[in-house]
This record gives C-alpha cells, sequence and structure tokens, in this order.
C-alpha cells in the first residue's frame, strides 16, 4: 500500500505518514495527534491498535520528548470500577439510590424504635391524676358558696 493511498484513505497528511514511518515525532505539535494518528494507522493496516499505542508511549516516554505521564498506565481496580459505573444507564442507577435510601431510612426507623423501647415508659407523667391542697387533714376543703 502506497502512502499516497493511506492518507487518501486516513485523511492524515502524507508527510505525517512519513513521519510516523520514521519515528520523527517531532513535526507533531502535541502527543494527542501522534496518538490519534497512530490509532487510526493500526485500524487501517487491522494491527492489534492496544498493543501499537502502547508500544507508542513507551516510545515516546523513553525518547524523551514526551512526558512519561502522557504515556498509558496500568489500569487499577479504581480506575476500572469506574469506568463500569459510568457505563450504567440513569434507568438502572436512580432505582438502585432510591433503593439504598429506602434501606438506609428503614435502617434509621429501626434504629430510632429499639431506642425508644429502652426508655422510661413513666416519662412525661405527674405524680398523680389529682394533687391535693396542702392542709393539716384536720378539715377537708369547702367547697366554694354557689352563685
Amino acid at each position: 500500500m502506497r502512502i499516497e493511498d493511506v492518507a487518501e484513505e486516513t485523511k492524515i497528511r502524507g508527510d505525517h505518514l512519513r513521519a510516523l514511518e520514521d519515528g520523527n515525532y517531532s513535526i507533531f505539535s502535541a502527543p494527542v495527534y501522534i496518538r490519534g494518528f497512530v490509532r487510526t494507522y493500526a485500524t487501517l493496516l487491522k494491527l492489534d491498535t492496544a498493543q501499537i499505542l502502547e508500544q507508542l508511549g513507551r516510545e515516546l516516554a523513553d525518547s524523551g520528548r514526551v512526558d512519561p505521564t502522557l504515556a498509558p498506565r496500568d489500569k487499577s481496580l479504581l480506575d476500572v470500577a469506574m469506568f463500569q459505573l459510568a457505563k450504567l444507564s440513569r434507568r438502572l442507577v436512580w432505582p438502585l439510590v432510591a433503593t439504598v435510601v429506602a434501606l438506609l431510612l428503614l435502617a434509621g426507623g429501626f434504629y430510632w424504635w429499639k431506642q425508644s423501647q429502652h426508655g422510661d415508659p413513666t416519662r412525661g407523667l405527674s405524680s398523680g391524676l389529682y394533687d391535693m391542697p396542702a392542709n393539716s387533714g384536720d378539715t377537708l376543703p369547702v367547697p366554694p358558696p354557689p352563685r
């Protein structure tokens, strides 16, 4: 396949394709262009894109022309989990959130109910039903005269 044919197919300029073939990355203004062009080129040639990009990242990091932090890094468990969560649709997430909130409310209500069971049942009651006026006990209180 000629460079001109590849340039026509991928819409990548011929001089950029030649620079990629030669490993001359200095003509590119940013590493993101290098990665994008390599991805497109590898896809056209039906190569393993992930492996090619990994090799490119190491080559760029080793050359010192690109900051090593731009090279692909190993994915941690947190990265994989966040990616999977991002793929969930809202139709699945909202019922899940509602279920968690309902369970928390249910657990909080049960906890409040258990705490109220251990309290003093006579709390808030007065000392008796009828408070007698303080007197010596010799006489009974006389009702007020009728009007």
